[in-house]
């Protein structure tokens, strides 16, 4: 009876101590959605059910040229960035001269505001730009290059910049966590580096892949802070995303539109997340 007591007391605890994050969740976060869950399924002029909503969605050449562009980038992007942040987690792990000079470089994309990043990049890849600059200097013709298909490619390079870092953070937490003696028995048995590289490091990094490819996942989906600023509110075709579509539809008040937009793109990354979890499982089993 006393332990009953004991843990309900800690219970209400707790939840003392959530209720304010609980709040701020439900009012800015929970009941919005849940609203615009409803108003998707309303007509625009009497509020009755109707399901034309997200029919004129998906046959809306914008949209899908928004959602085509979103998936496009996620494939591309998030394959580059956890790679590259995997490579560079390897090598910081490893006793290398720079270490210290690249390990201050990866943070810093991390702690420096979106606006100043954008700032650096305008500059770069401006029509007057730095790089432009320089291949002139070399008798290179100028290139637009945020108003063709290297945009996209622009793009990559801004996300993968701005998110290696947490990335690199992660795997080198999970690396450090593999136990020493591992390599040293595969060692002794005459395992090489590549062994070494796939039948343990890679093989116990595996939980720790899965959580960088969610959030990579995740953050992919809220590159349009940068592409906003560095191209505005029409981009190029090639990076016209989702939340440039959800944010035009909002600005000519169409509640509808982008009430239905989020709500697929919420299941979107509802399924995404779904299955990367079941993948997980289904190795982590196999693994045991």
């Amino acid at each position: 009876m006393k332990l009953h007591r004991l843990a309900r007391r800690e219970f209400l605890v707790a939840l003392g101590f959530l209720a304010p994050s609980l709040a701020g969740f439900s009012i800015f976060y929970l009941i919005p959605f849940g609203q615009s869950i409803l108003n998707s399924f309303q007509d625009r002029l009497g509020g009755s059910f109707t399901l034309s909503n997200y029919k004129e969605l998906l046959l809306s050449s914008s949209f899908q040229k928004a959602a085509s562009n979103t998936f496009l980038f996620t494939a591309t992007s998030v394959p580059i960035l956890v790679t590259v942040s995997l490579l560079l987690a390897l090598l910081l792990n490893q006793r290398v001269f720079f270490r210290n000079w690249l390990r201050t470089a990866y943070v810093l994309p991390l702690v420096v505001p979106v606006a100043s990043i954008v700032l650096v990049w305008q500059i770069l890849f401006d029509w007057n730009g730095v790089l432009n600059a320089g291949l002139e200097h070399f008798g290179f013709g100028r290139h637009d290059w945020m108003k063709s298909d290297w945009a996209g490619f622009v793009i990559v390079l801004v996300y993968v910049w701005k998110n290696i870092g947490y990335n690199v953070i992660l795997f080198l937490a999970g690396l450090q966590n593999i136990p020493d003696q591992y390599y040293e028995i595969a060692d002794l048995e005459g395992a090489g580096s590549v062994r070494k590289l796939f039948g343990i490091t890679l093989t116990y990094l595996t939980p720790t892949t899965f959580l960088v490819v969610l959030m990579s996942v995740l953050n992919s989906f809220k590159v349009f802070r940068e592409t906003y600023l560095v191209a505005g509110a029409y981009p190029h075709d090639r990076i016209y995303m989702m939340q440039h579509y959800m944010n035009n539809m909002f600005l000519s008040l169409d509640i509808q539109k982008v009430s239905s937009a989020a709500v697929l793109m919420a299941l979107c990354i509802m399924v995404l997340v779904f299955v990367l979890f079941r993948t997980e499982r289904i190795f982590r089993s196999y693994m045991e």
